[in-house]
């Protein structure tokens, strides 16, 4: 059985569609979902379909350089491999700017945990159903999203900000 027969025994008619060849030139599967089939599809994966481990969880920011979006503005992307069949299949979900929600992988995932809090801290996805999730590479008091395309190249005062951490710490005054 092919991995897009997999794929097809687990979700309901019609609840995805192949991605197009640019988000494919890996040569793995890429479906593109919608959240309930996602979430359904996380829950399958592994015990009927054969993906075991999960390998990605990001995000990809489709801003332009002119800082315009067309369509929904992030896509998370979740990637999985099936030991026992020897490949992989790529699930994608588009997310609005306004609302960036994603289920989380983590309940038939435990690996999924930290790549699903370093999406949240660099690009600000929630993981719906997560259990600790929280910054893991920013201080939590840091209001912004490091790998968002409009993101300063330069920083948000980060004198400002560490200079207060350093001052409550004890540290030497820069």
């Amino acid at each position: 059985m092919s991995t897009l027969e997999r794929m097809a025994a687990i979700l309901p008619a019609g609840a995805f569609v192949e991605a197009p060849a640019e988000k494919a030139k890996d040569g793995i599967l890429t479906l593109e979902l919608e959240a309930e089939a996602l979430a359904q599809a996380l829950a399958r994966l592994a015990p009927e379909a054969g993906f075991e481990t999960i390998t990605l969880v990001t995000a990809i920011d489709h801003m332009d350089a002119d800082g315009v979006v067309k369509g929904k503005r992030f896509e998370v992307c979740y990637q999985f491999l099936s030991l026992a069949h020897g490949d992989r299949v790529r699930l994608l979900l588009s997310v609005d700017e306004d609302d960036p929600k994603a289920p989380s992988a983590t309940k038939a995932y435990a690996g999924a945990a930290f790549m699903e809090r370093e999406c949240f801290d660099m690009f600000g996805i929630v993981f719906e159903g997560h259990d600790n999730l929280r910054r893991l590479l920013m201080p939590e008091a840091f209001e912004h999203h490091p790998l968002r395309k409009d993101f300063p190249h330069r920083g948000i005062e980060p004198d400002k900000l560490y200079n207060k951490w350093n001052r409550e710490r004890g540290g030497a005054p820069s």
